[in-house]
């Protein structure tokens, strides 16, 4: 929000470029920090003018006090021992921007779901046996930052119900592997909901987000990603291409953000905002590309 009210940070700038020039109609936005008021969202949104009317978030499980040594360090209050890494409860949560009003009476979210409570978990272990104790295991949600199924009402037809979440990377653990496997079951979730569970979700929705896991390459459980994007109900309109410009000596380029309509619409267009070097719109992104960071926007236009 400092930020923000300042008007002269250039990542926010190149964000704002990147938006304004795909002009979507509904927007997921993930790592933005959640404020009880949406102050911050407000911000941010004036900045598009009368282009994102109605706006939604709600609190992330990110920096939420556990109580609890998470990563068994020996210490408490780590950022790694909230609900989900945070310095700060809301620190690097959700949020969506919409022209078309927001059905928030009507949201579901599924945030607070336990991990252990989650059909068919696999809690990390250790040679010693559970890596998080029966304490833990009662009251850590599965959810590193949030699952929400948002209706959007739309002019030419029935809510559209989008699925939004953005998982822990599977990455900065130990040899438990932790964090790779919530970021699978963060996923399973939506397999989950898909077949019935938690209320069956209407035919003509999306879901969008950061997954933090690429079907073929990086760490974590790729062969859920890929089994996933090879589920029937879904059409996967962006098959192989990246959207994260990590260094080439570290992860390198990797598919992590999705857009994926259910099966019933028609994919009219689809692509991620990541201009070659030279080209239009490239100056958006700056010398490096990276000026609006490292993951790039991803698009799907689809019609009834």
């Amino acid at each position: 929000m400092r930020d923000l009210a300042k008007g002269d940070d250039a990542e926010i700038a190149a964000i704002v470029g990147v938006i304004a020039h795909t002009a979507p109609d509904v927007l997921v936005l993930t790592d933005f920090d959640y404020d009880l008021d949406g102050l911050a969202l407000t911000l941010f949104a004036e900045r598009f003018g009368a282009d994102f009317p109605f706006r939604f978030a709600l609190q992330p499980n990110t920096g939420i006090p556990t109580g609890r040594d998470i990563d068994g360090n020996g210490r408490l209050g780590d950022a790694r021992d909230a609900q989900g890494y945070g310095r700060f409860a809301g620190d690097g949560g959700m949020a969506i921007l919409s022209r078309f009003p927001i059905l928030t009476g009507d949201v579901v979210d599924l945030s607070k779901l336990l991990w252990a409570d989650m059909p068919g978990a696999i809690l990390p272990q250790t040679e010693a046996g559970p890596f998080l104790d029966e304490g833990t295991q009662a009251i850590l949600r599965l959810s590193s930052t949030g699952h929400w199924i948002v209706p959007i009402a739309v002019p030419d037809g029935p809510p559209v119900p989008l699925l939004a979440y953005a998982a822990t990377p599977p990455v900065f653990d130990g040899p438990e592997d932790m964090n790779g496997l919530r970021n699978r079951d963060e996923l399973r979730l939506w397999q989950e909901v898909l077949d019935g569970g938690h209320g069956a979700v209407p035919q003509g929705f999306v879901i969008a987000g950061n997954a933090n896991l690429d079907p073929v390459a990086g760490q974590g459980f790729s062969e859920a990603m890929a089994g996933f994007l090879a589920d029937p109900r879904l059409q996967d309109p962006l098959p192989g291409q990246n959207t994260a410009d990590w260094p080439d000596d570290g992860p390198g380029d990797l598919r992590v953000s999705y857009v994926l309509p259910s099966r019933d619409w028609e994919v009219i267009d689809a692509g991620v905002f990541w201009p070659a070097k030279g080209s239009a719109n490239a100056n958006i992104l700056g010398d490096d590309g990276l000026a609006a960071g490292v993951h790039h926007l991803v698009w799907v236009d689809i019609s009834r």
